[in-house]
């Protein structure tokens, strides 16, 4: 594949093969880009590379006896705008209002220079289904993951290319499961699950870290019971887990020491869901859950350059668990084969919910200056609305809309939530004919469709102008097409596709992007690949 904006290039492989002796699938992908742009201007120092693959295998030990392995091994150095990082307090001020932003230039490139991130991740995983009968299942997995980060800044004395953070951190996962289907279509699973991560800073960045060292103990046991009468499906589940947090961090003031912090968290949730289906073509349901959720170790410890979103973000040590109580209703209708239509609505009710809250404050640090964020709890509201459909106009049109309203508010403070999804409708229609097209005696084109598609998202009005450091952008409007089909020769099969997003070349900045201080979003973006498949 092609892509226009950022003259990106993608190769993608896949090969697999099944005996008898053991199935296996080999994936592989690499991926560059340089500068994207807007529709104005170039946003320079934006380019990636990814190098990625996996290797999945899958062997049949008994009639009883499945074992599956899967690793991966995926690596990617990313640019950071460069003009999200500004050296002083009244740049940055006006790097908010300007509409092209700092050290931009007319000129593509597919270097990457500071600021910009490497990543590397692999990820091992076996996991082993034993069927002790037709009824009774047992199911073990077994995970580990290595994350590396480095995160480079621009800095002084040609220090560039040392790390202003590098993280090391190591996950091991296991999962015992056990299924058991009763008759009378009872259904029932239990299962436990361990987590332990280890998450260490290398010292010699000379930058105290954004998060600190830790290591952390997780458990968790759950249970559902699934029973469906007639046309009614029930579902109980219940959930304990259990958190120990051993962090080290590092105090602000000089001399620098050493603080320790032991943290136990232990939570209950719960769920219970009906549904009822009504003459094969009509079902409603409703879910109730109570859900508990720990401060995670950065809300808590945070504290420094947040490098990927340009933001100074600060923890907050005294957070405590989130609780919730969420409540959804669904409606399914699908009378026939050219018409279906699906509503949810759904409302939750937050004690002490976590979010990350824009402070009054710029920051001039020597890393640059930075808006400031913190961590904060209040107790808030969640409620929305999705609806969806999918209709056949004739025997070749085939149509699709969404709508999704959401709002957010702060109860404690009595003013919006920030950083709530503004509502949004987006719409397609496509072309697809029936027939084949004919080439030739030994070449036809199948599955060929032509697709229009628009996306409206709408301005966050639900909000308070002193809430953020600037004020939420407009809504905008984009739209897309996508032309696609299979070619069929005598031997293979080809996939080509051509697709341009922005079509319009609309400029636009998209309310939960936190670059959207400095920059527009992207510009018109074609995109063209072939799928060769032998």
């Amino acid at each position: 594949a092609f892509e226009s904006n950022g003259r990106g290039h993608v190769i993608n492989s896949r090969l697999e093969q099944y005996s008898p002796l053991f199935a296996w699938r080999f994936t592989g992908t690499f991926k560059k880009y340089g500068d994207r742009h807007t529709p104005n201007y170039f946003l320079n120092n934006t380019g990636s590379e990814e190098v990625n693959f996996s290797i999945q295998l899958e062997k049949k030990w008994t009639e009883k006896l499945f074992m599956e392995f899967y690793t991966s091994s995926f690596s990617t150095q990313l640019g950071i705008l460069r003009g999200s990082h500004i050296g002083n307090l009244t740049d940055l001020q006006s790097a908010f209002n300007r509409e092209t932003p700092f050290f931009t230039e007319d000129n593509f490139s597919y270097e990457i220079d500071a600021p910009s991130q490497v990543v590397l991740h692999h990820l091992a995983k076996a996991k082993f289904r034993y069927y002790i009968s037709d009824q009774q299942k047992l199911e073990l997995t077994v995970a580990s993951q290595i994350n590396n980060r480095k995160e480079f800044d621009i800095r002084r004395s040609g220090r560039s290319d040392i790390p202003a953070l590098s993280l090391l951190q190591l996950t091991l996962n296991t999962e015992l499961k056990y299924s058991h289907n009763f008759k009378n279509d009872w259904n029932f699973i239990i299962s436990n699950q361990n987590i332990i991560t280890d998450n260490s800073n290398n010292p010699e960045t000379g930058i105290l870290p954004l998060i600190p060292d830790y290591l952390t103990w997780r458990r968790g046991l759950f249970s559902t019971i699934q029973k469906s009468i007639d046309d009614t499906d029930f579902n109980l589940g219940v959930r304990y887990d259990y958190e120990h947090q051993k962090v080290a961090t590092i105090s602000d003031n000089i001399p620098r020491e050493i603080i320790r912090y032991d943290n136990y968290f232990l939570n209950f949730s719960g769920l219970f869901s009906i549904k009822q289906n009504f003459d094969n073509s009509q079902s409603i349901s409703y879910n109730i859950g109570l859900a508990t959720r720990n401060p995670a170790v950065n809300e808590l410890y945070s504290n420094g350059l947040h490098q990927g979103v340009s933001g100074i973000e600060e923890g907050y040590i005294n957070l405590i668990p989130e609780k919730a109580v969420k409540n959804t209703i669904e409606y399914k209708w699908f009378p026939n084969t050219n018409f279906t239509l699906n509503a949810l609505a759904y409302h939750q009710r937050f004690q002490d919910y976590i979010f990350l809250n824009p402070q009054d404050e710029i920051r001039l640090t020597i890393r640059g200056a930075f808006p400031v964020f913190q961590y904060e709890q209040t107790d808030a509201t969640i409620y929305g609305l999705d609806v969806s459909s999918q209709f056949t106009l004739s025997n070749s049109f085939l149509g699709m809309i969404k709508y999704s309203f959401l709002r957010g508010n702060d109860i404690s403070n009595d003013e919006p939530l920030i950083l709530m999804p503004p509502n949004s409708f987006y719409g397609s229609m496509t072309w697809q004919p029936k027939a084949d097209i004919e080439l030739s005696n030994n070449y036809r084109l199948e599955e060929t469709a032509l697709e229009f598609n628009y996306k409206l998202v709408m301005e966050q009005t639900h909000l308070l102008s002193e809430q953020d450091f600037v004020p939420a952008p407009v809504g905008y409007n984009l739209l897309g097409l996508k032309l696609s089909s299979n070619m069929i020769t005598p031997h293979y099969k080809v996939r080509l596709f051509i697709k341009a997003d922005n079509l319009l070349n609309t400029s636009y900045r998209d309310y939960l992007n936190r670059l959207r201080y400095y920059a527009d979003d992207l510009g018109l973006s074609i995109t063209t690949g072939l799928n060769f498949k032998f």
